[in-house]
């Protein structure tokens, strides 16, 4: 089976009245004799090609994920066509292929084994396409068996189906973790080329350490997620305030790139920034000025801008908001001297977005050169150790503290004057809740436990009676002799 991606460039030129309503970069699924229609009337890559068009109306938008589920189902129709089955057989028949199905995603050969997590996101997918072909009519049933269980968070339980063919993965503690702030500096001097010593790494020889460095704190001190630090412009970046504070900096989040295209706005520190800011009005500079970069075709015609602000530009002639461009638009921007309008651009001015890799590469040069224990370093690591970190400040009190000081110190205006407001007043899960962009208070507690929650409340509770002198020498020894007889009595205190 075949799978391509439409584009909608150069429709003029095909016999058809009207642009066609499929999105750009949505993908199609096609058999390779090419053909759509067989004996019994339509194949089914035909089902699979409308339940794909449809994802950005079924609450996904984002390409990237119709690009995965495509990849799913076009797995799933070339395995069942390998053992004579089509994909919308009897429930019976499907059920037998769906169990050699997991067997070699299981224990087959090379790439065609699959992780737990992995084999459990393709059974979503297909447990989603299955039930919405039989309620179109297309498939007589569903090839997977459910039990009932009851969910509970907090006082609330509810009833949940559990597909039975999902395979047990570690609890989300176990495999979400954070960088400690030893490890995370480590992490950002490998990206500027340094050692642990703050020195110049003499045995790596990388190129863009500045760019690297810069984008690399950015997501560390904001928490962005990848998309939403990969495709921001330079003119969305904040001003640099005229000295440094004690409070961060607001860090609006355009909505076009955000996770359900919800606007926020985060914060920034004042060191960070300004490596931003130097990174920018250095490296950068020099890699977009007089470049002729202009976007592949493939992407579509490159968008030229002129008289660009903080808010927005003339884009072909017409004025338009940064904050209503999605990351495809983004991509192809062409800055009013040369090259892309995106913050972090390689050296002939194009734009740059292969995060995963850069981050990759530092993490594994840690290993190798400094720091065994390093741990691999994916662009959402970046964003749970800004949870961690500020979440710390924020239960310690030490924002609150900076607040405090801003007003007694009379720079209390302005938009000092609202954060120190904001942070004197709310909760910590409710700021932590605004900074990372979550729905609810509920979801960012279920975000944290999955982390290290416990272990901050109980810091900021030992360091509070620390500076109380309720946790001095007394107190430790009455709390071991609590334990004492625990060798001697079988654990029963």
């Amino acid at each position: 089976m075949q799978l391509t991606f439409f584009s909608s460039v150069g429709w003029e030129s095909w016999d058809v009245e009207a642009r066609p309503a499929i999105p750009d970069r949505m993908p199609v699924l096609v058999d390779d004799d090419l053909l759509l229609d067989g004996d019994g009337g339509p194949r089914p890559a035909v089902a699979v090609n409308r339940w794909l068009r449809e994802l950005p109306s079924s609450g996904a938008p984002a390409a990237g994920t119709w690009a995965v589920y495509a990849r799913v189902l076009r797995d799933w129709a070339e395995f069942c066509a390998r053992h004579g089955m089509g994909v919308f057989a009897g429930r019976e028949d499907l059920k037998a292929v769906l169990g050699a199905y997991a067997v070699y995603r299981a224990d087959g050969e090379g790439q065609a084994r699959f992780a737990a997590a992995t084999w459990n996101r393709h059974v979503s997918v297909l447990s989603c396409f299955y039930q919405w072909a039989v309620a179109e009519g297309y498939a007589r049933g569903v090839p997977f068996s459910y039990a009932q269980a009851r969910v509970r968070y907090g006082d609330v339980a509810r009833e949940a189906q559990v597909n039975l063919a999902r395979r047990r993965v570690p609890k989300p503690h176990v495999t979400i973790r954070y960088l400690e702030a030893d490890f995370a500096a480590l992490f950002i001097a490998a990206l500027g080329g340094l050692g642990p010593d703050g020195m110049p790494d003499g045995g790596y020889r990388g190129r863009e350490l500045a760019r690297n460095a810069a984008v690399g704190q950015l997501a560390l001190a904001t928490g962005l997620r990848r998309q939403e630090f990969s495709y921001l412009l330079v003119y969305e970046i904040p001003p640099l305030p005229p000295s440094p504070g004690h409070l961060p900096v607001p860090f609006p989040v355009p909505a076009a790139v955000t996770k359900g295209r919800k606007y926020r706005t985060t914060w920034i520190g004042y060191a960070p920034l300004e490596t931003v800011h130097q990174y920018a009005g250095l490296d950068r500079v020099a890699a977009v000025d007089g470049s002729g970069w202009r976007p592949p075709q493939r992407w579509g015609e490159a968008l030229l801008v002129s008289e660009p602000d903080a808010a927005g530009g003339r884009v072909g002639g017409r004025r338009v908001r940064w904050d209503q461009m999605r990351p495809e638009q983004r991509r192809r921007l062409v800055g009013p001297g040369g090259g892309s309008c995106l913050l972090a651009v390689r050296s002939d001015g194009g734009p740059f977005t292969a995060w995963e890799s850069v981050f990759t590469r530092a993490s594994d040069r840690i290993r190798r050169r400094f720091e065994p224990r390093f741990p691999h370093v994916h662009p959402h690591r970046l964003r749970h150790t800004f949870a961690l970190a500020t979440l710390e400040r924020l239960v310690s009190g030490y924002y609150a503290q900076a607040a405090g000081l801003v007003t007694a110190t009379g720079r209390g205006r302005g938009p000092d004057a609202a954060l120190a407001l904001y942070l004197a007043k709310a909760d910590p899960m409710m700021v932590l809740r605004d900074l990372l962009g979550h729905s609810s208070v509920v979801t960012t507690e279920a975000y944290l436990r999955r982390l290290d929650m416990t272990r901050i409340y109980a810091d900021a509770y030992e360091r509070a009676g620390r500076e109380a002198g309720l946790t001095g020498a007394a107190a430790r020894r009455e709390a071991d002799e609590e334990f004492a007889g625990e060798s001697t009595e079988g654990g029963q205190g």
